[in-house]
């Protein structure tokens, strides 16, 4: 008997395992797709709207071929419900002050600021439905806090204050889509994702000027759209998987592979306390799942 219950308590919490490892895969792999988002923003000489639009018309597409692929249009779509309204919402929202704000600031300044998700995404969850954060997470997050001043300490030149505030809009929006995730796990992924690209197509073409784009940076663009596509899908996967602070404590890893991306590309040579400020940040974000995993 005691053999009975002891094998149903190790079938009820292994899929719980997968799902966490998995949750943290899927995450890691969106951070580092994301982190290169700047490179595709300031690689090419079009203006903000005009690379939300093409973006978005691509990351549209490859998503929906996705979607298509797995033969899941009715899931994706029609089963969005007022969650998925709200994602694709917060999506479109952040997507529009993401963009601009790479153009107005550093990559460094965008990908610190947004390191600051899991303070957001815990504070969100816990005065919602009272997920409180594990330990190793808090202590983690206090970590990549001070991985965060440590950069802020040496920033890269004069910080733009509205691409600042852009980048912190963003991170707010973001925390949102991770915290409702969470909280109504079983609301699709893609679906949010295409929408959230369709609603700022009519912005970017307005605003913007992206039929007069040169060919070579559509090329860029339509990449672009496809690794946010890719990372975006990756994000929501990921997130309905782990707690809101974890989820956005691993996505927090962006924050010092921007800044490498820049330097290598760019040649945007980060000061010494950006260089340790990121390795705290790393140090944080692995080290949080090291413990979870001994746990």
């Amino acid at each position: 008997m005691e053999a009975n219950v002891k094998m149903l308590k190790s079938g009820l919490t292994e899929p719980r395992a997968l799902a966490r490892k998995s949750g943290v895969i899927l995450m890691l792999v969106s951070a580092l797709v994301f982190s290169t988002a700047g490179l595709f923003t300031k690689g090419v000489t079009a203006d903000a709207w005009a690379v939300i639009f093409w973006r978005g018309l691509f990351a549209a597409l490859f998503t929906f071929f996705y979607i298509q692929w797995n033969d899941k249009i009715r899931h994706e779509f029609l089963c969005m419900g007022k969650p998925g309204w709200a994602i694709a919402f917060l999506g479109a929202a952040g997507t529009a002050a993401f963009i601009p704000a790479f153009k107005l600031t550093s990559i460094a300044n965008v990908s610190l600021i947004y390191a600051i998700a899991p303070f957001v995404s815990a504070c969100v969850a816990w005065m919602w439905f009272r997920e409180r954060p594990t330990l190793p997470v808090m202590v983690a997050s206090l970590v990549a806090l001070l991985g965060v001043l440590l950069i802020v300490s040496g920033s890269l030149g004069n910080i733009n204050l509205g691409g600042d505030f852009l980048a912190l809009w963003m991170t707010l929006m973001m925390s949102l889509v991770m915290v409702i995730y969470r909280r109504y796990p079983q609301t699709p992924a893609a679906g949010p994702a295409v929408m959230a690209s369709l609603f700022l197509l009519p912005f970017g073409f307005y605003y913007g000027d992206p039929l007069s784009s040169p060919i070579i940076e559509i090329v860029i663009m339509a990449a672009f759209g496809l690794i946010f596509a890719l990372a975006s899908v990756t994000l929501q996967e990921g997130a309905r998987r782990l707690p809101p602070a974890e989820a956005a404590l691993i996505s927090a890893a962006e924050t010092p592979l921007a800044p490498i991306w820049a330097w290598m590309l760019f040649s945007e040579v980060p000061p010494i306390f950006t260089i340790a400020g990121g390795a705290v940040v790393l140090l944080a974000v692995f080290g949080s799942q090291v413990i979870n995993l001994k746990r």
